[in-house]
């Protein structure tokens, strides 16, 4: 049985027939028992500039420029570049007065909100060698370090730790604040402790965005040697916890440090990322512990796209939709991955295949093997367009696929990057998931469409496809096979697309012959389908439960004029049950107030709405069912 979902405005029959006729084949095969591995759940995370609440996000990062200057005794800090060398209490100043003048201000108030929503906390910790010493404004080149207005970092205090700092002696000591931080919240393997730590950002960008801290070029023996303090340092006091490093802004830092004063030392290592993973390995044998956990990276693409005016534009971090950009953005996820894809950017045209995420985990596994590896920051722009979401929905997916064990997207999670974040962690409104388990999922056409599966760990009861249509105009007929023994009998797809970036149910499909099924996505569309197994010697349910609250199939089904929907509460509840089309839109509510535990049988008549697909959905006691119903003429 083939079923399609339209975007607004393609409703009329008349515009149907042409749309369909120039469709793009695509077939998808998926195979819950092949290449398995465990989908990492801090790779939907954020740099904590939003409310990510409905986003349901799994980990959380305090870093990026401002937290280089960071004095933890203080909390102060400075802006560097990104505003006048301004020095102030811009990390503290909105928190409860209750925490606002406590020294760690600012990872406690960050690391508060991180328990509150169930997130890994990764804090940043100072390594450029200066903090803010006051809160007194602007830093004059003549004020540059060592000067009164900053405060010497050094990794190892030496001497008693104590709950409150002196700040009078001229230093900010690293152990001294994780140990103030653990003492408050338990050390990494307890509930409440701080996870991971970041060795400082992007240093080989110091000189630039921190020219009052760090106005010399950094050198790669420089990084190694601080990396390794601090890391030995952290670990003397919370031997738990992981280390982040060494945070690498971008394509050149990975290469060759940004071509630092003493590359020519390291360059047999082909490139700095080795090298930096070399030496952090060598620093493990030496002191009989490992030292870096994570590999930490950022990730702002190069590729570019040309706009409107035929002149380049670069994607990241960028609201530029025209179509040719949209394009680009939408294409460059596949230089994390894909060696037969050509990005156009100067990376593109000196160093294809890129294949950025197969290179990094070859790295690793020869210089420093069991290390994980993490985007701590990363945007590719068109936030509030369709092209944005896609290409969001299209790394996250990715990010699974290749095992990355962290992902915190720089800017807050609006528009369509919010959409790709719910289209895994909250397809249905109610908190559901994209599964744990990540399993073989293939496209036939890798340009104009990606295709990620999923089980869950603990049942696969359920299969997970996130499979989208970048073309711009044509919609994809897709052909889909479900590999392996199991059978699948049932399947409901939730989706946004251009035309609205609510993930919504859009439709169903009912019933699924021999693990095979077509369905037409429409142009610019990301689709969550979920597949229910076969369950029972006929493989046909009565009911769809959530705990033991029951909805049941409308009877009859399909339906002329009137049906009737049967639904079971367990205990008394305030009950809704809603019509809604295929676009979401309520178009009928049945029950809607306080019901006792018994049986229920509600009768359904459709007069006046036209033929269709259309679902029910009931709401009782914090849990939401839904099923779909088909009215005929």
């Amino acid at each position: 049985m083939k079923h399609s979902f339209l975007l607004l405005g393609l409703a009329a029959a008349a515009l149907h027939a042409p749309l369909l006729a120039q469709t793009i084949e695509v077939s998808y095969t998926i195979d819950p028992t092949r290449d398995t591995a465990r989908i990492s759940p801090y790779i939907y995370g954020s740099n904590g500039q939003s409310d990510d609440r409905d986003e349901n996000i799994t980990a959380r990062r305090a870093g990026g420029n401002r937290w280089s200057g960071y004095n933890w005794e203080n909390n102060a800090s400075n802006a560097g570049e990104d505003y006048i060398n301004h020095s102030d209490d811009y990390l503290s100043y909105l928190l409860p007065d209750s925490i606002r003048n406590l020294p760690a201000a600012a990872p406690i108030g960050f690391h508060n909100e991180s328990i509150a929503t169930g997130c890994y906390s990764l804090v940043t910790l100072q390594a450029a060698g200066y903090v803010a010493a006051d809160m007194n404004g602007t830093v004059e080149g003549g004020q540059t370090a060592p000067s009164s207005r900053w405060k010497e970092v050094r990794f190892t205090k030496g001497s008693p730790f104590s709950l409150q700092p002196d700040q009078n002696d001229g230093y900010v000591y690293m152990d001294e604040e994780v140990n103030y931080l653990v003492n408050r919240y338990g050390n990494a393997s307890t509930a409440n402790g701080i996870k991971g730590y970041s060795i400082d950002n992007e240093p080989a960008l110091w000189p630039s965005t921190h020219p009052r801290i760090h106005p010399q070029k950094p050198t790669v023996q420089e990084i190694i040697d601080r990396g390794v303090g601090l890391a030995r340092a952290v670990k003397s006091v919370d031997p738990h916890a992981e280390i982040f490093g060494p945070a690498s802004f971008g394509y050149s830092e990975f290469l060759n440090f940004q071509d630092a004063p003493d590359w020519n030392q390291y360059s047999g290592y082909g490139t700095f990322i080795n090298a930096y993973l070399a030496k952090m390995k060598d620093a493990e044998n030496t002191e009989g512990k490992r030292l870096l956990d994570v590999l930490d990276i950022h990730w702002y693409p190069e590729a570019t796209g040309l706009n409107n005016n035929g002149q380049p534009v670069r994607i990241a971090l960028n609201e530029n939709v025209d179509p040719g950009v949209a394009v680009a953005r939408m294409q460059a996820p596949r230089s994390l991955w894909d060696s037969s894809y050509t990005e156009t950017s100067w990376i593109g045209q000196y160093f294809s295949p890129v294949a950025l995420l197969p290179a990094m985990n070859a790295s690793i596994a020869r210089y420093y093997p069991g290390t994980k590896l993490a985007f701590t920051e990363f945007n590719y722009g068109g936030v509030n367009h369709i092209s944005g979401g896609i290409a969001m929905a299209d790394v996250l997916g990715i990010f699974g696929r290749y095992g990355v064990y962290m992902g915190t997207h720089w800017e807050a999670l609006e528009g369509y990057v919010s959409s790709a974040y719910k289209i895994y962690r909250n397809y249905d409104g109610a908190k559901s998931t994209f599964g744990d388990l990540a399993v073989r999922a293939t496209a036939s056409d890798k340009e104009n469409s990606s295709v990620y599966g999923s089980i869950n760990a603990e049942s696969d009861a359920k299969l997970h496809m996130v499979v989208m249509n970048k073309n711009m105009t044509r919609p994809i007929a897709g052909s889909f096979t479900i590999a392996g023994e199991s059978l699948y009998r049932r399947a409901y797809i939730y989706a946004f697309d251009a035309a609205n970036p609510a993930v919504r149910l859009v439709d169903s499909i009912e019933s699924i012959g021999g693990n095979l099924f077509s369905y037409t996505i429409p142009p610019l569309t990301v689709a969550h389908i979920v597949v229910e197994k076969q369950g029972g010697a006929s493989g046909v349910e009565t009911a769809v439960a959530s705990g033991s609250l029951q909805l049941g199939q409308n009877h009859p089904n399909p339906f002329a004029g009137t049906t009737t929907i049967t639904f079971s509460l367990p205990s008394d509840e305030d009950v809704t049950l809603r019509v809604t089309d295929p676009m979401g839109r309520e178009v009928a509510r049945l029950v809607d107030g306080r019901r006792s535990a018994g049986n229920y049988a509600v009768p359904f008549d459709a007069s006046g709405l036209p033929t269709g697909h259309y679902f029910y959905q009931l709401c009782a006691g914090g849990s939401v069912v839904t099923r779909g119903m088909n009215l005929i003429r």
